[in-house]
């Protein structure tokens, strides 16, 4: 009887403990503060330009990284190494063509954090889908995260393979004779995020149960009589 009794305590005990898990911090990205910056390179040179966010949030729990999604403005595609009306409008509009981002059919690209793996010092390694043209393909990357009076600040740079999104134009994976008018098969991208707690969507604390006291016996009524 007191084995019995002593699992049904344990049992107790560690259902509490499982539902009192506290639920993982969302810190919502400021888009006004964060930045995508992306770099294409050729035979003959580079460029580079920003894409801004749509959205995006971050979700921490006991100070790791543990998800994380964030949608990306393709029609917001700039050139920042060209001056405008010297070939940065035509660079960008042919970035925004079908030849490469097809931004009319597909004006948003997206990332969502599948898992990380904690590395020290604030440092993750990420695995993420990434969808660019509707495709989406699992790629990883490094990531630095910090945490300060409730503000987040996160940075990664890597370099995506734009084949994998069907864009092939002037690659020379797949095209023979190109000369100087080869493009890499990869572009590099650099993200810096800036994001604050999300209070809307923390949890809401428990609400206290109250328990009605129980009403006493009432006090035997005096006699009034005036008998002797």
């Amino acid at each position: 009887m007191k084995k019995l009794v002593l699992l049904l305590a344990l049992a107790i005990v560690g259902f509490m403990s499982f539902t009192s898990k506290p639920a993982p911090t969302t810190f919502k990205v400021d888009a006004s503060k964060s930045t995508f910056k992306w770099t294409g390179k050729k035979v003959t040179g580079s460029h580079w330009g920003y894409i801004k966010f749509t959205e995006g949030s971050v979700m921490l729990e006991k100070g790791a990284l543990v998800g994380g999604a964030f949608t990306i403005d393709m029609n917001s595609m700039d050139c920042q190494d060209l001056q405008a009306g010297k070939g940065a409008e035509k660079l960008v509009g042919h970035l925004k063509a079908d030849d490469f981002f097809g931004t009319d059919k597909f004006p948003t690209a997206s990332l969502k954090i599948k898992s990380t793996s904690p590395k020290g010092n604030n440092m993750f390694d990420v695995k993420a889908d990434l969808t660019i043209k509707g495709i989406t393909e699992e790629i990883t990357f490094p990531a630095t995260i910090a945490v300060a009076g409730g503000a987040l600040t996160a940075t990664a740079n890597f370099n995506v393979d734009r084949t994998k999104f069907g864009i092939k134009y002037g690659s020379g994976s797949f095209f023979e004779n190109l000369g100087d008018k080869a493009i890499s098969n990869d572009f590099q991208v650099e993200i810096n995020l800036a994001a604050a707690a999300d209070v809307a969507a923390a949890p809401a604390p428990a609400s206290k149960k109250v328990t009605p006291k129980k009403a006493g016996k009432p006090a035997p009524k005096k006699a009034t009589g005036t008998g002797k």
